[in-house]
């Protein structure tokens, strides 16, 4: 029999990982079962719905469809490692404040993927946003807390600049 157990050797939240893995394994479950890190939520495992969404050198993915060793040697951020800390995101902050979320399954997913849009452009357009989430679904909130969100976090930009 073939060993297809191999070490996954990458950066998570900033924090280097090995871990011994089977190769089929995808990496919504080395997340959730073997670091957990449960705030990266498994939904529709097609990668239609954007809730397993991580960053994976800085872009969106969803890690129902990306398998471990495509992670090997890259930096993958979850949902844990998007604060500073105890402290908030902007974007974080922005979806808590404007109620951007219900229910809070698709939250994680929404907020990854906003950082990623809004650490490439902190004040994006409603139409911006709009494209950059096209992948995630919410079944709750009719997405408008999560535009006002969005709204938010330029606005607090505009400011301090």
């Amino acid at each position: 029999m073939i060993n297809t157990t191999y070490v996954l050797e990458c950066s998570i939240n900033g924090k280097a990982v090995a871990v011994p893995v089977p190769a089929s394994k995808r990496m919504s479950d080395i997340l959730r079962d073997d670091l957990l890190l449960t705030g990266t939520k498994v939904s529709c495992e097609i990668g239609r719905c954007g809730a397993c969404m991580v960053l994976l050198d800085g872009k969106p993915v969803n890690s129902c469809l990306l398998m471990a060793y495509q992670a090997a040697g890259k930096e993958v951020t979850t949902i844990e490692g998007i604060s500073a800390g105890e402290e908030l995101h902007p974007v974080q902050q922005a979806m808590l404040e404007e109620g951007g979320l219900q229910c809070g399954y698709c939250t994680a997913g929404m907020i990854v993927t906003l950082t990623a849009l809004w650490e490439k452009n902190p004040t994006p357009t409603r139409a911006e946003a709009e494209e950059a989430l096209c992948g995630n679904i919410c079944r709750c909130t009719g997405y408008e807390g999560i535009f006002r969100a969005v709204e938010r976090c330029g606005l607090s930009i505009k400011r301090e600049g």
